[in-house]
């Protein structure tokens, strides 16, 4: 199990706190494997959340809940200008030398800047405070785009979409591009493929933990899938038959190697539709779904939708939120 220790501050923006919690129980509910237990730790002089609409939180865990973790994340905070508390501080110091991965999401990289770990390194904060950061520290080397950047332990990023985008960049670093893949749709939309029927449909089902046997096939099937590959052709590559083939793959995922095939191909045309304007024909073509009547067929019976109301759908709901991102930033 890996332990995430999500530091709050007074003031914290109410969709970081409950950010890590989505995305790492999306991962860990969707795949049997992937184990995250997600501890809320508040800071002292911790009230509430930010505005407009501020709540309370009940914890049982305070600073003492950082020791431990394997990763440690400091969300926003409405005095993210002021020097944070020595205690604070001294816990963000002593997690840091004992090696734990941390990371800080919008205007949290400001409290993680003032104990001096991110001296000599990167960061990214909110787009609206970078020049502001590099500013108040001109020892860090801040990125202007606000992307998600790694700098040896430390990871930071913008705000609201940052948040989720660092949270996905910490599970694949740790369980690779295949769950990362499902716990995004999971963690924007909360698309749920529907029960295999007896023809035999790519659904999710529960698997057994990898033993990694069929990694190097499984990276090879990802690096052409574009190509029309055979059940025959995926055997060749592990000198196994394709009945041994198929029964390693249903215990290790849950799916034959052709229906493993058709879901990883659905996922990267998911992924085309958020993050390309390819028009369908050529999301078909990339995916090796080959025609676009092929691709709507398959994509429906995965998602539930079709490929166009995805992308709409994708993009109304990140537009949205970084309208409350932008709020957000003008308010402080």
């Amino acid at each position: 199990m890996s332990l995430i220790a999500v530091l709050v501050l007074d003031g914290i923006p109410g969709h970081q706190l409950t950010t890590p919690g989505l995305v790492f129980n999306a991962a860990a509910r969707h795949h049997p494997w992937v184990n995250y237990d997600v501890r809320i730790c508040a800071a002292p002089g911790f009230e509430s959340t930010g505005g407009p609409a501020p709540f309370r939180i009940e914890t049982p865990w305070g600073l003492e809940g950082l020791q431990g973790a394997d990763t440690v994340l400091v969300p926003g905070c409405a005095g993210f200008r002021d020097e944070p508390a020595p205690a604070v501080a001294d816990a963000l110091r002593a997690a840091a030398a004992r090696g734990c991965r941390i990371g800080a999401i919008g205007t949290g990289t400001f409290v993680l800047a003032a104990t001096g770990l991110l001296d000599g390194r990167r960061a990214a904060t909110s787009r609206r405070h970078t020049e502001e950061l590099a500013r108040l520290h001109p020892r860090i080397e801040v990125d202007p785009d606000g992307a998600v950047v790694a700098d040896g332990p430390f990871h930071s990023a913008a705000g609201v979409l940052g948040g989720i985008d660092l949270c996905l960049r910490l599970i694949t670093l740790d369980h690779g591009e295949s769950v990362v893949i499902e716990t995004e749709r999971q963690a924007f939309l909360q698309l749920h493929a529907p029960a295999a029927d007896p023809a035999g449909d790519v659904a999710a089902t529960a698997s057994a933990p990898s033993d990694g046997s069929l990694d190097e096939v499984i990276r090879w099937m990802e690096a052409n899938v574009q190509h029309p590959l055979t059940l025959a052709e995926i055997a060749d590559r592990t000198a196994l038959g394709t009945r041994t083939l198929t029964r390693r793959f249903r215990t290790e995922t849950g799916l034959s190697p052709l229906q493993y095939l058709l879901r990883t191909r659905i996922q990267l045309a998911q992924r085309l539709l958020e993050r390309t304007d390819d028009p369908i024909e050529r999301i078909a073509a990339r995916t090796g779904l080959g025609t676009p009547a092929n691709l709507r067929h398959h994509f429906h019976r995965y998602t539930g939708t079709t490929p166009g109301i995805y992308r709409t759908a994708f993009r109304s709901l990140t537009a949205a939120l970084t309208w409350a991102e932008r709020d957000e930033a003008d308010r402080n």
